[in-house]
């Protein structure tokens, strides 16, 4: 009797913009849950160490996502053995994001163990999925050292307390953030090259862009819950709803009402698409980490419209928005091959801000960020038509 070699489940390339499959938008949804945990650990810890904590874990979450959807770019999210993988790796993410909140305290090891878990363990079925020969083997052994190293610093990180937890993890996330510009270089395996990466450029567009809706998402469901739990509806109230809204909308605004389209545009006709999608990674995690941070901010405004500002919520406020515009310029830098001059405007006259609003409220804070946001829109908007005009 004949056997038949398996072959791997592979995405079928037919020169075609390779869709987002339901699998892939499943997945997706944990995201939402760590979004929220990750903004509501930095709003309860509003000091140096919980920021580096936040920071920490937020890149933990992001890599986890990165990798997987690096994953789902090459191979068939549809394919029996790619769905199981997707399913097996959503529920280790679950484990981590409910840990989140607890990850510095009593559960380092549920979060160190099932985030390890989920990058090794998938990196390994990958390898025997593809097998030794293939073409994507020799990134993926490399891809498995490096996580493999981070993995020993995940768990000496929850075997540790303190600020060396802290460190330990530090290290960790830098040993799968940065060793992707390298290649993954690693002694004895040699380094990939980004033309190697024979990823479908349209389709990583898409899931970053699909992310940036889950943490937008949040934030407007983080709003409706404010709202929801107050008994009585007064105006401060609901200008500080409408305030938060405003934000809200102004950073969908900048990135999908301008650039979105442009995005996919640009990396699917790249002659590099390897390298502008890893640069696609690197200038999200920045843009949603802004968008954590301002929902931290948002919650501020709404909690207590009238409080003072304190240099703390100062800090708060105007982080978030900053992060997110330089996020955004750096985006439309790999889009457009340069930075837009309203991204420079924006940061300076939130650095400018940031010096007034400890004279002020809550309330008024958060309609200056949010009106911030919004002129980086209209001028980009108006900039963007201009050129539009002169080109046609």
């Amino acid at each position: 009797m004949s056997t038949r070699l398996r072959l791997p489940a592979l995405r079928q390339r037919d020169g075609h913009h390779a869709r987002v499959t339901y699998e892939e938008l499943f997945f997706d949804l944990v995201y939402v849950f760590a979004v929220t945990q990750l903004s509501h650990h930095l709003l309860h810890h509003l000091d140096v160490v919980g920021v580096m904590q936040t920071l920490v874990l937020w890149f933990a979450v992001w890599l986890g996502w990165q990798y997987a959807c690096w994953v789902s770019n090459w191979f068939d999210p549809e394919a029996p053995r790619i769905r199981s993988l997707l399913f097996v790796t959503m529920l280790l993410a679950l484990l981590m994001s409910s840990s989140i909140p607890e990850a510095f305290a009593g559960r380092a090891w549920v979060f160190a163990g099932a985030y390890a878990t989920m990058q090794v363990g998938r990196t390994v079925f990958v390898l025997l999925e593809v097998g030794r020969s293939h073409p994507l083997a020799p990134n993926f052994r490399r891809m498995l050292a490096w996580v493999s190293v981070s993995a020993c610093f995940w768990l000496a990180g929850a075997a540790a307390e303190g600020n060396l937890r802290l460190a330990l993890w530090a290290v960790a996330v830098a040993c799968e953030y940065i060793s992707p510009m390298f290649g993954f270089a690693f002694p004895g395996l040699g380094r990939s090259h980004t033309r190697e990466w024979t990823i479908e450029g349209g389709h990583l567009a898409e899931r970053c862009q699909l992310f940036v809706i889950v943490a937008l998402g949040e934030t407007l469901l983080a709003t409706g819950g404010v709202l929801s739990e107050v008994e009585h509806w007064s105006g401060d109230v609901v200008s500080a709803v409408l305030a938060t809204f405003a934000g809200t909308i102004a950073m969908w605004w900048l990135y999908f009402g301008i650039s979105s389209r442009d995005a996919t545009a640009a990396i699917t006709h790249s002659e590099d698409p390897g390298r502008m999608g890893a640069n696609f990674h690197y200038v999200h995690a920045l843009l949603i980490a802004g968008i954590i941070a301002t929902a931290v901010g948002n919650d501020l405004v709404m909690d207590h419209p009238h409080a003072a500002v304190t240099p703390v919520y100062a800090t708060v406020l105007v982080a978030g928005p900053l992060i997110y515009l330089l996020g955004s310029a750096l985006y439309k830098r790999v889009v457009y091959g340069q930075a837009p001059r309203s991204h420079v405007l924006g940061a300076v006259a939130l650095l400018v801000l940031g010096l007034m609003l400890p004279h002020m409220h809550l309330l008024a804070a958060g309609w200056l960020t949010s009106l911030v946001l919004l002129g980086v829109g209209v001028m980009d908007t108006r900039l963007k038509r201009r050129t539009r005009q002169l080109r046609g």
